[in-house]
């Protein structure tokens, strides 16, 4: 027998025999045979089709099922039911919903305490109309060209009343006008039941050429009912539940039928939503019959009796007015959100704040974005930031919380990967003490969306108490548009939910925008979305300098004193007592005390080093680090040097008076300033002065004068202008003309 026997039976509820030809009905005997069922199964759920089941018959076809080189195999039954809306729940370990999961919570869409509903009273009418009755139904649920099935025949089997196929002809415009003139003789218009056996009615429109689900022209609505609970409990937790029940009958048996709005757009779409309808029903006590899943399905019809039971409506358009208000209706009872609280209750017994895990910018249990342009070295800092927090020590000046951390690799192959935090432990001259604090996570090739990586990662980081995962980069794993609002904060809250789960900050990497990003705020760089700005509890943003070669020679004046100093320092024991204070600081001086103070060979190997010193501190790079911060004080820029593989503060305040790449000087921007307003106000003379040209005279060439009263300007102005924008006098008639239209008279 197979181990997954109940799950495979569970995937057939989702398949209605009655929909199936003859060979796929065979095929799902197979399948189950081959799985390791029994008839017994096969029969069982075949009982499903009235129509053409007939007792023995999968036991006969069973024992000719005798295998196959190509045998019919469970993966046939499965596709079947993903073809009718079935979809697989994953038994993975830690599986988690993902955001876009409507049923989230602990309760699974429970929306009611069935142990408190009341059982509400189901009330036979009094006085009996079975016209109305059905009149009434088939004005709720359809147009009047709609073409309605009904079934009034039916046949006995084993002592059970089964419907034929019925009728499908006519519209509910016309069985309503002659129902309305039969005088409560419902047999005379849709011909005579068996008062043991009631009639039937689809609730959904045909096409008028059959009542299959091919038939059904608007899949409007879906039938609920059950069988197996008290009548009255059914009426109430349909009216709980807020249903959009259009019509709710009596069957007169055991159970009722709502009649609920799907309002599908197709069938595909009919199934999904009668699978979430059904999934409510069941979490929320209502032990719904499955087998009523399809569109063209058959309900009871208002207006007839049944083994001397009325079948009569017990109410109209109850609930919600339709699907899409039930189901936001749904979400929000069911949304997992905290309750609000009072401030009283907390405001003098306030809770504790989250500890630092930089201090000054980030709280445990936070998120930060470090965004910067290509090649800043932004992994490099994020990597130095890894081994700040493993080690316990400062970044970029700013003391860190020591504990675990995950950095997740999602760029680099792992073995440069690996070589960078060697390289930068190196460069930053720490002793690694603490190893065991850092996991390396390396997703390179591998990478998934947020959404699907989110789950991953939360298992694999559960219970490794990490107070920091660092992703590097987020361009990997991005879904959707950047540029998007909407999808970008989808993908955010993604790192809100790896926050809440593991309690550890989530700090990861952003790139700017194309062009030159001086002039923008810090918070305004990062390409895409402002979404990227606005939801880190700390934004830090990295920024290049444009640096001076003045500036660039005296870093390597310092780094040449400081070879010179350590070379000195080795090899001539007395050297202060030739050199002052004043020649430390100098370059030339220094180099010219090594070159007397030390031996020839100790000299050469010093040029060796001074000129690879120089070349190194000429090829750094100056950046500036601004901090946009939600919990703590906005802090003063950090100027950095970037010398491969590590950054480094600026101690001694070199970089401090320096512009962003694409930031003008102060100068330059009032100049630049001063020249737009001067255009500006040259383009209003202009306009100023056509306009007068045009008006000064009623559309004829104004005179000087003409100009001069109509602008209240002097002669001296006017005529100004009038060599300015182009214009001549006349000297003829001392009227202003264009140049090109003056004559060899005009001055």
């Amino acid at each position: 027998m197979s181990d997954y026997k109940t799950d495979l039976l569970e995937v057939l509820e989702y398949i209605d025999p009655g929909e199936l030809n003859y060979s796929e009905w065979v095929s799902v005997g197979m399948a189950l045979k081959e799985a390791g069922y029994s008839a017994s199964d096969w029969e069982e759920w075949s009982r499903r089709d009235f129509a053409r089941y007939h007792p023995g018959e999968c036991a006969k076809k069973w024992g000719s099922f005798q295998g196959s080189a190509a045998p019919v195999t469970a993966g046939t039954i499965v596709q079947m039911a993903k073809d009718r809306g079935w979809r697989p729940i994953s038994s993975e370990p830690g599986y988690a919903l993902d955001w876009d999961s409507v049923i989230s919570s602990e309760r699974g869409g429970a929306v009611i305490d069935k142990s408190w509903v009341e059982s509400r009273e189901v009330v036979e009418p009094d006085t009996w109309h079975p016209e109305q009755q059905l009149i009434r139904y088939l004005e709720t649920l359809f147009e009047a060209g709609e073409n309605v099935g009904y079934v009034t025949e039916s046949w006995d089997k084993d002592g059970k009343y089964l419907p034929t196929k019925g009728s499908w002809g006519r519209s509910a415009g016309q069985l309503i006008q002659e129902l309305s003139k039969c005088g409560g003789d419902l047999g005379s218009v849709l011909g005579d039941y068996r008062p043991e056996a009631g009639a039937w009615i689809r609730f959904n429109p045909l096409d008028g050429n059959g009542c299959r689900n091919e038939n059904v022209t608007d899949f409007r609505f879906a039938l609920v009912e059950s069988d197996s609970m008290d009548i009255d409990r059914q009426n109430a937790l349909i009216r709980e539940l807020e249903l959009p029940v259009a019509a709710l009958v009596y069957s007169g048996g055991k159970s009722l039928h709502a009649i609920v709005h799907i309002d599908a757009a197709d069938y595909s779409e009919y199934r999904k939503r009668v699978d979430y309808l059904y999934t409510v029903l069941k979490k929320n006590g209502i032990d719904v019959d499955t087998q009523n899943k399809n569109p063209s399905r058959l309900s009871r019809m208002p207006g007839v009796t049944r083994n001397g039971r009325k079948q009569f409506l017990v109410d109209t358009n109850i609930g919600k007015a339709n699907w899409d208000e039930w189901r936001e209706w749904i979400e929000s009872v069911n949304d997992d959100l905290p309750d609000p609280e009072s401030l009283t209750e907390t405001f003098y017994a306030l809770p504790e704040l989250s500890p630092p895990l930089i201090s000054d910018i980030l709280r445990q249990g936070h998120k930060m974005l470090l965004a910067g342009p290509s090649k800043a070295g932004k992994s490099f800092a994020l990597i130095e930031l890894s081994i700040a927090i493993a080690e316990g020590k400062e970044w970029i000046g700013f003391p860190c919380t020591r504990g675990r951390v995950m950095y997740v690799n999602l760029e680099l192959d792992r073995a440069s990967c690996l070589h960078r935090f060697k390289d930068v432990y190196a460069a930053l001259h720490w002793e690694p003490k603490h190893l065991e604090n850092i996991d390396i996570w390396n997703l390179r090739g591998r990478a998934v969306p947020m959404d699907k990586l989110a789950p991953k990662l939360i298992r694999r980081a559960a219970k490794k108490n990490y107070i920091a995962i660092i992703i590097d980069p987020i361009y990997k794993i991005i879904t959707g548009d950047e540029n998007s609002a909407d999808q970008m904060a989808a993908f955010c809250n993604q790192f809100d939910r790896v926050c809440t789960e593991l309690g550890a900050a989530v700090i990861y990497c952003h790139h700017h925008s194309k062009g030159l990003q001086g002039q923008k705020r810090s918070m305004d760089r990062a390409s895409g979305s402002g979404v990227f700005a606005r939801d880190p509890d700390a934004l830090l943003d990295l920024i290049e300098l444009e640096v001076p070669e003045s500036v660039y020679k005296l870093e390597a004046d310092k780094a040449e004193i400081e070879a010179c100093r350590l070379a000195l320092e080795r090899g001539a024991m007395h050297w202060r007592d030739h050199v002052s204070q004043d020649d430390e600081c100098s370059a030339y001086q220094m180099r010219e005390a090594s070159r007397i103070l030390l031996s020839a060979a100790d000299y050469t190997t010093l040029e060796e080093r001074t000129a690879r010193a120089r070349e190194t501190a000429q090829g750094r790079t100056a950046w500036r680090i601004e901090g946009t911060l939600r919990e703590f004080p906005k802090f003063r820029p950090v100027n950095l040097w970037f010398d491969y593989p590590r950054h480094f503060p600026d101690a001694d305040g070199v970089l401090g008076d320096l512009d962003a790449e694409g930031n003008a000087p102060s100068w330059q921007k009032a100049a630049q300033k001063h020249k737009d307003s001067a255009a500006k106000k040259r383009k209003s003379r202009e306009s100023e002065f056509h306009e007068a040209i045009n008006n000064a005279n009623a559309g004829e060439p104004p005179t000087v004068k003409d100009l001069s009263d109509y602008l209240s300007k002097p002669d001296r102005t006017i005529r100004n202008w009038i060599k300015e924008f182009g214009y001549s006098v006349d000297k003829n008639n001392g009227t202003v003309v264009r140049k090109s239209e003056k004559t060899d008279d005009c001055q």
